[in-house]
């Protein structure tokens, strides 16, 4: 099951690679066509935003699946295994929580929009930008349900990546 995850988690880091290099190509076309063409597109800035909010939730997905979210290491790391466990698993029960509240309200938000359209866009459904909601989060409440059965059932993982950079300035 991990494995699987895994692979899913790097297919769905690559679609925010294709998320961040669209983006760019957008903002990049806007400024020439409105410094150097002087004919500015009207889209541009609305697509480039729901791009950048695309790219922020799917990248969430990542980084809550290799632990790279805010926490409390240098204090958790400090517990004995036993207590480690618990908070583990309560920290995890709470996030767990907050990505069900996302997925289902994201899913209810996400049916309210129906046929509603973006201001610039017209063949752009609000429905499609807004579904970025209970797909992130239904990914986000997978990850953090297989998290919860390790916690419980298998040993416990390093957090985080060993490659990513710690924040010291020593580095």
């Amino acid at each position: 099951m991990d494995r699987l995850l895994r692979r899913f988690v790097h297919l769905i880091e690559w679609w925010a690679v294709v998320l961040l290099i669209l983006m760019v190509t957008v903002v990049s076309l806007g400024v020439f066509f409105r410094y150097v063409l002087e004919a500015a597109l009207v889209w541009y800035d609305e697509f480039a935003s729901y791009l950048l909010v695309w790219l922020t939730f799917y990248g969430a997905v990542v980084a809550s699946y290799r632990q790279r979210h805010i926490g409390f290491e240098a204090v958790v790391d400090r517990l004995e295994p036993g207590t480690r466990r618990i908070t583990d698993t309560i920290g995890e029960c709470f996030v767990l929580g907050f990505q069900f509240v996302l997925f289902y309200y994201g899913w209810l938000l996400t049916e309210k929009m129906g046929d509603e359209t973006a201001v610039s866009l017209v063949w752009v459904k609000m429905s499609w930008v807004y579904s970025v909601l209970p797909i992130t989060g239904g990914l986000m409440l997978l990850i953090s349900l297989v998290r919860l059965i390790e916690i419980g059932f298998v040993r416990a993982k390093r957090r985080g990546d060993k490659t990513a950079w710690s924040g010291s300035s020593s580095e």
